[in-house]
């Protein structure tokens, strides 16, 4: 079984014409027999690893799935481009379920949804043994880690049966939300080992994060709304009170909106999913139920209401933003007071002592990442264990850079903060740390004789809301632990960073934050798209499918710039396949036509074979673009609106996947070798040591194309 195979397929399809970075890997691990984890984020495309596979490989593949409109879904696209594929689930009758076993036995379908209780059942277990099954891919499995964010004991307990299935088929594993000791403990229980066990980048170059502290959530809401008409989004909210509410004051002010919660019925359930899926509303308000069975790729915006109760939820939550590549923003509209309810129901939970510590260590990590000043996006991945060393250049606290800053020297409140935790024995909580520096009268401090210390109205000069805010700063930046006790309190520890800083040996400095508002961004609307749209949602209706199963926005627009009238040039666009083509193409082809006479156009390809620039296309693309017509970073920059930063990544980002760049205008020649001398002396994971290292005449720029160039090398 050659790639070359896996690539007429996907382009056959799928309408692709190479595998992205990552999935090569994951498809030829498989292929070859062996078991495999796949590490990917959000929208990059984990479901080509096994879709292909299990087209190539005889017998059924069986997918694990956990809902059931995620199977849904997913098999009515597959059916679309011509992969013959079922499900089954509770929504199925005894005789579909027995009519649909029976098939798969006779070889209709190549690929079987299921959820992971049908395969710890023990009727099921001997109609197993009647399929040819020889690849089973476990999706979402991070639920078989019991240090997962959302662990199931039905993924861990299938385990077994799938051992115990006749043919010991193939087990591929897949996720977008992994740290480290998860995708440790996936891979012990699926016997899989580190030489497949595949990590994709997992940063999301189209998203653009932002944490906005103490606004009015409600009036934030409808600005942002009102500045992004015709923008598909969903808002997450904790608990079902706020998704109504938030729900009926969207509805009042006028906006296209739906509720989704655990306490409607089905019936209102599914209509709100339909009317999301099927363009008919532009916005969703929900509960966390809400997103994991939708594969909608054009969701521009991802708003979280209240405070999630990790990172790893959240980054799974705002990955449903953007899946089609086109620039998206995921915000969180922070409130101290928001961590209260989740703290909450960790303390009153009845996990073991271990897992309830880990679960308040997940929430203090969610909560330093509202107060981190570094690269929004760098906080998250970093989490998962990637240490690449990168700024976003587009995320709240990388727009900062661009603003007018001061450094403020914090050494010494800090070293006021960490001398009161250390008299207190770190027995206390930040909260009232802050109440002893300011000298607080409260009856519990002076019960606990905390008025006696040294550090007891030290810094009584500054409000409470300072000092906290000044010390939850401190416990992003990893000086301060918050550490739960015995008795479930969180408890503030010093770190050996802080003690460092208690001995004069480090310094202390943050930015001073200016007000960033979330600016409305603007795009000039494209005629064709619009048009292609609607016949878009003309066939969707037809056809009873959501609108993204005909064809995604992105491929929408790629048809707007490039023009394709006849059947050679639609086969090239992205994302259209034979299958496609020969059901939906005419229709578009035809309104093609039409606009290109009316407004006297040739198609792309008749012009030039120079590739054009367009906003609509990647975003790395279009720097890339205008740095092949002779621009220069900062003008590419100025005209973009975007940091340096972000250009040089765009540059470097090219330059791995294979377009021509010219290293030397970024390398200086004679500092080269030291470099890369550097790197392996201290890894690339970060810049600033390396940095330090160097002349003052290398600057980061020089770092990172010397980083990328080795990269590109060891690839190939």
């Amino acid at each position: 079984m050659s790639l070359k195979h896996a690539e007429d397929l996907l382009q056959s399809h799928f309408g692709f014409s190479s595998f992205r970075l990552g999935q090569r890997q994951i498809v030829e691990s498989i292929l070859n027999g062996h078991h495999t984890l796949g590490i990917m984020p959000t929208g990059g495309g984990k479901s080509i690893c096994y879709q292909i596979p299990a087209l190539m490989l005889p017998g059924v593949t069986i997918v694990i799935s956990p809902l059931i409109s995620l199977m849904k879904d997913q098999v009515d696209g597959l059916q679309q481009i011509g992969i013959p594929a079922t499900f089954i689930n509770s929504s199925l009758t005894s005789q579909e379920i027995h009519q649909r076993i029976q098939e798969t036995v006779d070889g209709k379908y190549k690929l079987l949804y299921l959820a992971p209780e049908r395969i710890d059942s023990e009727h099921f277990q001997g109609i197993f043994e009647r399929l040819p099954v020889y690849l089973v891919t476990i999706d979402e499995a991070h639920c078989i880690s019991q240090w997962g964010h959302d662990f199931r004991p039905s993924y861990r307990s299938m385990v077994q049966k799938i051992r115990q299935l006749p043919r010991k088929p193939i087990i591929a594993s897949l996720t977008a939300t992994a740290t480290p000791a998860v995708k440790e403990d996936i891979a012990h229980l699926l016997g899989i080992s580190d030489h497949h066990i595949f990590t994709s980048k997992l940063q999301r170059a189209n998203l653009s994060f932002s944490v906005q502290h103490e606004v009015d959530k409600a009036t934030f809401i409808e600005s942002y709304l009102r500045s992004h008409p015709g923008q598909t989004g969903i808002i997450y909210c904790s608990t079902r009170k706020d998704v109504e509410k938030i729900h009926e004051f969207l509805v009042h002010k006028g906006f296209s909106a739906a509720a989704y919660h655990a306490g409607l019925s089905d019936q209102d359930r599914i209509r709100a999913q339909e009317q999301f899926s099927y363009d008919q509303i532009q916005t969703i308000v929900a509960t966390n139920a809400f997103g994991m069975g939708i594969d909608k790729s054009n969701v521009r915006f991802v708003i979280h209401f209240n405070l999630p109760k990790n990172l790893e939820s959240y980054y799974q939550e705002a990955g449903r933003a953007g899946r089609d590549g086109d620039e998206s923003e995921c915000i969180l509209l922070y409130s101290p007071e928001d961590i209260q309810t989740p703290r909450f129901l960790i303390q009153q939970s009845e996990l073991p002592p271990d897992l309830k510590k880990l679960e308040f260590h997940k929430l203090q990590e969610m909560k330093n990442y509202c107060y981190t000043q570094q690269c929004l996006q760098k906080t998250i991945v970093q989490y998962f264990g990637d240490d690449h060393d990168f700024s976003c250049g587009k995320c709240s606290n990388c727009l900062q850079l661009d603003q007018e800053r001061t450094e403020i020297d914090a050494t010494v409140d800090a070293q006021k903060i960490f001398s009161c935790i250390k008299r207190m024995k770190e027995r206390f909580g930040l909260t009232t740390v802050v109440k002893v520096l300011r000298g607080s009268n409260s009856k519990r401090l002076l019960q606990w004789k905390l008025d006696q210390l040294s550090t007891y109205g030290i810094m009584k000069d500054k409000s409470e809301k300072e000092i906290l805010a000044l010390s939850q700063w401190l416990a992003a930046e990893g000086y301060i632990a918050i550490v739960l006790s015995d008795q479930s309190r969180p408890l503030a520890t010093l770190t050996a960073k802080a003690v460092e800083v208690l001995k004069g040996e480090r310094r202390v400095t943050y930015q001073q934050r200016s007000v960033l508002e979330s600016l409305p961004t603007t795009s000039k609307i494209n005629e064709l798209f619009e048009e292609l749209r609607l016949v878009r949602r003309t066939l969707s209706e037809q056809e009873q499918l959501p609108p993204y199963m005909i064809f995604q926005d992105s491929t929408l627009k790629e048809m707007s710039r490039k023009l394709p009238v006849d059947s050679h040039s639609f086969l090239q666009i992205t994302g259209v396949g034979e299958k496609k083509y020969q059901k939906y193409g005419d229709a578009f082809i035809q309104v093609i036509r039409t606009y290109v006479e009316n407004h006297q156009l040739q198609p792309v390809h008749e012009l030039s074979t120079t590739p054009t620039t367009n906003d609509k296309e990647p975003s790395h693309l279009t720097t890339f673009h205008m740095y092949e017509e002779g621009k220069s970073i900062e003008e590419i920059a100025e005209v973009r609106s975007l940091h340096r930063a972000t250009i040089e990544d765009h540059l470097f980002r090219c330059g791995m996947e294979g377009f021509a760049i010219n290293w030397d205008l970024f390398i200086p020649k004679e500092y080269e070798a030291l470099i890369i001398q550097k790197i392996e002396a201290l890894g690339a994971h970060k810049l600033r040591p390396l940095k330090e290292e160097l002349p003052d005449e290398v600057d980061y720029m020089a770092i990172k194309a010397v980083i990328a160039k080795r990269e590109l090398v060891t690839s190939n």
